[in-house]
C-alpha cells in the first residue's frame, strides 16, 4: 500500500469517533509590521518600497482539550491599492492588489484517547527545528508567512516528541495523489536534557507536476532528505549544528536528440549539507556574544558533456527561514534560496540596555561547483557586513534598524548559485550593494 493511502486511511479512523466538545473560551489577537526597504543593487539598478503585513487570528478553546484556530492575514506594499486619483479627483474601488488571505486555519486535538497522542488538521504553519528546511518565512525583508494544508500527528512527553506531517502543495483533481505535488515528513526530537534538543528527520518531497525550475522536460521528482540536528546551551555555550543528506531522482529528463543510446537522461540528487553556529556570552556588561557560523550547501555535479543531460543536482533548503546573505538569498521569486555555496560568517551580539539589541556580522560567500569544469573563473561570491539593532518600546511594541553591505567578486558572473544553485547571479564582478531598512512592529 502506498504512504499516500496509509495517511488517507489513518485520517479517516482518527476520525471515525464522535467528539463533544463545549465552548470554553475565545481569544483574539493580532499584528502589524511594517519596513520600508531601500537596495542599492549597483549594475543591477536599485529598488525602493514599503511592505506591509497584517494579521488577525481567532482562537477558539473547547472541552475535551478542542481547539479551533483561524488567522487572517494581508501582504502588500504601500501604493499597491490606493482608491483615489488625485490629479483629478476620481475615487474607484481598491484594485486587491492585497487582499485579506486564509493564512491558517485548523482545528488541534491533545490528548487523543487519553494518549499523548495530538491531531492537528487544516492550514497551518509549520516551523522544524531553527527553520534550516521547513520555516515561515519571515525572518528578513518579504515577510510574506508561509503556512501549508497538512494534517499533523504529534507523539510528545517530557523527553521525546515526533511529527509526522502529511501537506498538499499542489491539486490536480485527478485520481487520488495523481498529478498532485506533496511533502511528508516526520521529524523526531529527544528533549530529555536540560537546554539541549537532538533531531532526526526524513522528508520527501513528490512531485507528479514535472515543477522542476529549469528543468522544463522533467516529468516527475522523488526527491528525500535525512538530517541529524543537535543545539542548545552548555553554561555560557550555545550551539546549533545540522548536517542533512539529500538523494532522489528526477525522472523524464531527455538527453539531446543524437544521443541514440539513452534518450532518457540521468537527473539525481545525492548531495550534502551543513548548517551550524557556535556563541559565548559574557557576563559582563552589555553581555556581548560573540560567535561563528559555518554553513556548506553542495552543489551537486554539473553536466560537463554536450553528449547528455547527466547532472547530481544541488542541495535544495526546500521552505527554509534563514537568510544567508541580504542581497543574494531569495531577494525576490527570482533570485530563489541560495545554494552551491560554503558560507563563513563572525559576529557579536550585544545588549546596551534591557530594551536595545545591537547585532553586528561578517560573512564570506563562495560557491561550491562552477558552471561547468571548462570555465576558467573564481568561485568567490564576496563579502557581507551588516548592523542591525532592535529597541522594545513595551512589551508588544519593537522598533528595528539595520544597514549591509555586499563586496561583489567574481564570482557573481559564472558560478550558479541561485535558484537553488541551479543559475548564475549573472551581474558584474564589480558590483558593491547597500541595504537599509527601518521597521516597526506591534503584537496583541
Amino acid at each position: 500500500m502506498k504512504i499516500r493511502t496509509l495517511l488517507a486511511v489513518a485520517l479517516l479512523v482518527s476520525f471515525s469517533g464522535t467528539v463533544y466538545a463545549e465552548l470554553q473560551n475565545v481569544e483574539v489577537g493580532g499584528g502589524i509590521r511594517i519596513r520600508g526597504d531601500y537596495f542599492r543593487f549597483d549594475s543591477l539598478g536599485n529598488q525602493s518600497f514599503i511592505e506591509q503585513r497584517t494579521r488577525l487570528h481567532v482562537k477558539a478553546d473547547f472541552t475535551n482539550d478542542v481547539s479551533a484556530f483561524i488567522e487572517l492575514d494581508s501582504y502588500g506594499n504601500w501604493g499597491d491599492d490606493f482608491r483615489s486619483w488625485y490629479l483629478c479627483g476620481n475615487d474607484f474601488p481598491a484594485r486587491r492588489a492585497n487582499e485579506v488571505q486564509l493564512y491558517q486555519s485548523y482545528i488541534n486535538v491533545k490528548n487523543l484517547w487519553g494518549t499523548p497522542l495530538a491531531l492537528r488538521v487544516g492550514r497551518q504553519e509549520i516551523a522544524l527545528g531553527n527553520q534550516f528546511l521547513v520555516g515561515v518565512n519571515d525572518s528578513s525583508s518579504l515577510f510574506k508567512g508561509l503556512s501549508f494544508d497538512a494534517a499533523r500527528l504529534t507523539f510528545a512527553t517530557d523527553e521525546v516528541k515526533i511529527d509526522a506531517i502529511a501537506s498538499k502543495l499542489a491539486e490536480s483533481f485527478q485520481n487520488f495523489g495523481k498529478g498532485d505535488v506533496d511533502f511528508y515528513t516526520v521529524y523526531g526530537s529527544y528533549i530529555g536534557l536540560d537546554d539541549i534538543v537532538f533531531d532526526a528527520y526524513w522528508m520527501y518531497v513528490r512531485d507528479d507536476q514535472g515543477k522542476i525550475v529549469s528543468l522544463a522536460n522533467g516529468k516527475s521528482l522523488g526527491q528525500h532528505t535525512a538530517g541529524l540536528r543537535g543545539a542548545g546551551r552548555l553554561g555560557n555555550f550555545d550551539f546549533n549544528a545540522e548536517g542533512s543528506y539529500q538523494f532522489g531522482r528526477v525522472k523524464g529528463v531527455e538527453n539531446p536528440w543524437y544521443n541514440v543510446i539513452d534518450r532518457t537522461a540521468d537527473v539525481k540528487y545525492n548531495t550534502f549539507a551543513a548548517n551550524s553556529e557556535v556563541g559565548y556570552t559574557f557576563d559582563i556588561s552589555w553581555q556581548p556574544r560573540p560567535f561563528a557560523r559555518f554553513t556548506y550547501l553542495g552543489g551537486g555535479k554539473p553536466d560537463n558533456s554536450f553528449w547528455t543531460n547527466n547532472r547530481t543536482m544541488p542541495f535544495d533548503r526546500l521552505f527554509s527561514n534563514i537568510k544567508y546573505s541580504e542581497f543574494l538569498d531569495g531577494y525576490t521569486a527570482n533570485n530563489g534560496k541560495l545554494s552551491n555555496v560554503f558560507v563563513y560568517g563572525l559576529g557579536v551580539q550585544l545588549r546596551p540596555t534591557e530594551c536595545v539589541s545591537l547585532r553586528l556580522f561578517g560573512s564570506y560567500i563562495r560557491a561550491d561547483k562552477k558552471l561547468c569544469s571548462q570555465i576558467r573563473d573564481s568561485k568567490d561570491v564576496g563579502w557581507e557586513l551588516g548592523l542591525t539593532g532592535d529597541y522594545h518600546y513595551s512589551d508588544d511594541l519593537v522598533f528595528r534598524a539595520g544597514y549591509s553591505h555586499f563586496f561583489g567578486k567574481a564570482g557573481l558572473e559564472t558560478p550558479p548559485i541561485r535558484w537553488s544553485g541551479l543559475i548564475p547571479w549573472q551581474a558584474s564582478r564589480k558590483d558593491g550593494y547597500d541595504y537599509v531598512f527601518g521597521e516597526t512592529e506591534i503584537s496583541f
